[in-house]
């Protein structure tokens, strides 16, 4: 075999696969644009901190879904390579199953952790948010529960996952939803998003796409907002 044949060989099995450039490439894009909306961010009243809230939420999103789709471009890969393909309903039907399951998880062990430890809740910008109003809580489902489980979901399972999996299907669940889990810091959040995470692997894995993972995700984060405002209600009543 010439050499020529080699270079084309291996350039043909690197389209099949996800590969350690790609990962690299999409974090630094990533890191790059939470870099921008930080600095955006900070430009914003403090005491708008419901529109601060929105744009916490937006730049969840727009950060790591900017970051692999940039990456794709740049690397001029197919898409389906990172889980963005078709998949069955009933494996939607399944995901919002499991959802609902994470949901009831999410509510005993932040009880649980809020009333025996100190972690933090870094929740309350996004709470704001979803707490003002009817054009509030609309965007904080648009954002929170649409937006941010599509990019966070594109950059944890349809990179780092779909990478990790050439090594086995265990260390890949385990090490990307760890590393999904540290992403939102130590706090109450850090337990439920490790449940989250592997979850959304384990979906993955079944389907090879991000969908059910990232409807795992939007069932989550909209319970939180719905959760939020129900309780806000409450009190207020």
């Amino acid at each position: 075999m010439s050499d020529h044949d080699r270079t084309d060989q291996l350039e043909t099995v690197s389209d099949r696969r996800v590969t350690w450039p790609h990962l690299w490439v999409a974090v630094a894009l990533a890191l790059a644009l939470y870099a921008a909306g930080i600095v955006l961010y900070l430009q914003m009243p403090d005491d708008d901190t419901a529109a601060k809230g929105l744009a916490l939420f937006a730049i969840s999103g727009l950060a790591p879904l900017g970051g692999v789709l940039l990456m794709i471009a740049v690397r001029k890969r197919t898409p389906s390579l990172f889980g963005i393909r078709r998949v069955e309903p009933r494996w939607l039907a399944i995901a919002l199953a499991v959802g609902i399951g994470v949901v009831a998880l999410n509510l005993g062990v932040t009880a649980f952790v809020s009333l025996t430890t100190d972690a933090a809740d870094v929740q309350a910008g996004y709470q704001s948010a979803a707490t003002s109003g009817i054009a509030g809580f609309v965007g904080a489902i648009l954002l929170g529960a649409v937006l941010t489980p599509i990019g966070e979901e594109l950059l944890f399972r349809g990179v780092l996952f779909s990478l990790l999996t050439r090594y086995s299907f265990w260390l890949a669940a385990i090490l990307s939803s760890i590393v999904f889990a540290l992403s939102h810091g130590i706090n109450v959040a850090t337990p439920v998003a490790l449940v989250v995470g592997f979850a959304a692997a384990w979906l993955m894995h079944r389907t090879r796409s991000i969908w059910p993972g990232v409807v795992v995700h939007a069932v989550n984060n909209a319970s939180s907002s719905i959760i939020t405002v129900v309780h806000a209600g409450l009190i207020a009543g």
